[in-house]
């Protein structure tokens, strides 16, 4: 069973309930280990603004790839 292999489309709604659920386990463990959190805040938030750039410009570049109309 190749499992990891399947390739799916989801679409923006589909993933929604999936990013609630990440969110609200991600603020369940920093409500936990608040104090663990407190000492790296700053790790965090650099650690997130990485991520961030990272998936949007992953995402642009995926959406430009897709639809090669839409390009001016």
């Amino acid at each position: 069973m190749n499992f990891f292999n399947r390739k799916t489309t989801w679409t923006n709604t589909e993933l929604i309930p999936l990013k609630l659920c990440i969110a609200s386990a991600y603020l369940l463990i920093g409500s936990y280990f608040s104090s663990f959190v407190r000492n790296y805040h700053l790790a965090f938030f650099i650690l997130f603004g990485i991520t961030v750039i990272v998936s949007v410009s992953m995402w642009i570049s995926k959406m430009r790839n897709e639809n090669p109309k839409s390009r001016k």
